[in-house]
């Protein structure tokens, strides 16, 4: 166990006495809890390296008491929002109505519109560190004293930090459109809720409020500290930029699980009854797939892209010692009989391979974009309206029309783009880093939406393996995109009710752990909008 593991795990557990586990309803009857764990860049292949090297580590202990669907598949775009929201709702971006964090939509209003008659339509919907009153600060600005140590004092009701002045409008209502408002479905949290029962989640950003869903009101404690703020003790970049410093943040959210397990609230200061679904999501191992250096420690994995190189080697046991401290203290608790985990990861990261790697700078794909189609249409505005580009390529177009929709289309795969190897080389690759391209109706159909639909992008591309957009050298791997390393992630469910299996002879999807949740609840699945929709099913347990 880490030195920082260590400390998070002491500062709530050896506080805590003897406890019987409490019912986290209100009645009488046997307490089911689930806890939803997303190790974000996890791939199906690290756990099973980590377990094959490891197999008395937690990691495997949870592969062998319970069902390990090896073939699972996250939702494209595979980016944290819509790949958080499949586990939650069961849905897919067309169902929910989320694409990405940092996305655009036809109909909304810019922020700060006051006088919602007659305002043009169109703006981007940036819901991301960008909107928290103080994203310097881990606590968003909520001015707490003793940070970081002191940031388990934050909030549980994360909207609060969220400056309203930066968000879109809706032209119906001329209001700010909170994340929670944005989703079109509702979550599992609502369906527990309205059964009585007590809901959790910890999380990077402030705006995860969205996993509230619709009603705002979803999860009881949500505690979210600012991932992107400056790491206190870490020198001037944020959390993200130094692998050590991650795991310092990720210890903060673990420390909140801990406390919950207990039956507190996540700052350790109500007794409040332990969740029946609760969790956190896991950044140490995303961090050590895309910083090329941290720590004196070569990130990402060696060449081959197979093995995990020192410092993701060194994520893999704190994320390790992490599930260990939540089963030590889910088994001291006297939870075990009543307790099933669920493992899985948001997205991947692409490639894994350093000697495939080709960084490209976006910048001059869209100025070329934008050139070409203001020489043939004078007086017009850039076409493209808003771009949102890592390893998958996504435009909003300031005209939608088919003519325009097909000349992005047809400009994209006809011009060749250079970008840099790992080690600088250039490299010049074909049709700008894609091998194929999806504009208009062709978009709308590439993500089952209907055409009109004012949510997803205009034109999206699929990269060549290896391509990241980016005009730096400051990550070695991506995520976002349709790559198989994007999206293979670990499913494991784990514990209480479920039996010792692995299933690898069908695809399963990241959806299907919304109602596979509610079905070890005892709830019903079908209670949730997208399940409906989209017919998602349990996962097959048993």
């Amino acid at each position: 166990m880490t030195g920082l593991l260590a400390a998070a795990v002491a500062g709530g557990v050896a506080a805590a006495g003897p406890a019987a586990a409490t019912d986290s309803r209100s009645g009488n009857g046997p307490e089911r809890h689930v806890l939803l764990l997303s190790v974000d860049g996890l791939h199906q292949s690290d756990l099973a390296w980590y377990a094959a090297q490891h197999p008395g580590s937690a990691l495997a202990q949870l592969i062998h008491g319970g069902t390990e669907f090896t073939r699972a598949v996250t939702p494209v775009p595979s980016d944290s929002f819509p790949g958080l929201l499949a586990q939650v709702t069961g849905g897919n971006p067309a169902t929910t109505g989320v694409y990405y964090d940092d996305t655009y939509n036809h109909q909304l209003l810019p922020a700060g519109t006051t006088s919602c008659a007659g305002a043009k339509p169109g703006t981007e919907v940036n819901y991301t560190e960008g909107l928290d009153r103080d994203p310097t600060s881990i606590d968003a600005g909520a001015h707490l004293s003793g940070l970081p140590g002191g940031i388990l004092a934050l909030t549980a009701t994360p909207q609060t930090l969220i400056n309203p002045a930066l968000l879109p409008v809706d032209p119906t209502t001329c209001k700010p459109v909170y994340p929670h408002s944005y989703l079109k479905v509702n979550t599992v949290f609502e369906v527990a809720r309205a059964a009585g029962l007590r809901t959790a989640w910890s999380d990077k950003h402030p705006v995860y409020e969205i996993v509230n869903g619709p009603s705002g009101t979803g999860v009881q404690d949500l505690f979210t500290p600012e991932i992107n703020s400056v790491a206190l003790g870490f020198g001037s970049g944020d959390w993200t930029k130094d692998n050590a410093a991650t795991q310092q943040y990720d210890s903060y959210k673990l420390q909140a699980v801990l406390n919950e397990i207990d039956g507190y609230d996540h700052s350790r200061t109500t007794k409040v009854g332990i969740p029946a679904i609760f969790g956190m999501n896991f950044q140490t191992v995303s961090t050590a797939q895309k910083l090329p250096t941290s720590d004196n420690l070569t990130g990402g994995y060696l060449p081959g892209g197979v093995t995990p190189g020192p410092l993701l080697t060194r994520a893999l046991d704190y994320v390790d010692a992490s599930i260990t401290a939540i089963m030590d203290e889910i088994h001291r608790r006297g939870l075990t009989g009543s307790t099933t985990i669920i493992l899985s990861a948001k997205h991947g990261q692409s490639p894994t391979d350093p000697a495939a790697l080709t960084r490209v700078d976006d910048g001059p794909v869209i100025d070329g974009l934008n050139t070409a189609w203001t020489a043939g249409h004078p007086g017009a505005a850039p076409l493209v309206a808003f771009a949102v580009d890592d390893d998958v390529l996504q435009f909003w177009l300031s005209d939608t029309s088919p003519a325009a929709t097909a000349f992005a289309r047809t400009f994209l795969l006809t011009h060749p783009v250079t970008g840099k190897a790992i080690d600088g080389t250039p490299r010049t690759l074909a049709a700008s880093g894609l091998t194929a391209v999806y504009a208009g109706d062709g978009a709308a159909g590439f993500f089952g939406t209907a055409p009109g639909d004012p949510r997803h992008p205009d034109v999206v591309g699929v990269v060549t393996h290896g391509v990241v957009f980016t005009g730096g050298t400051g990550k070695i791997a991506e995520h976002g995109g349709l790559d198989p390393q994007d999206r293979d992630v670990p499913l494991v469910v784990s514990g209480a009710g479920v039996e010792h299996r692995e299933v690898n002879g069908h695809q399963v999807e990241t959806t299907q752990i919304a109602p596979t949740i509610l079905a070890l609840l005892g709830l019903d699945p079908n209670a949730l909008k997208a399940v409906r929709i989209e017919h998602t099913r349990a996962l097959p347990l048993t």
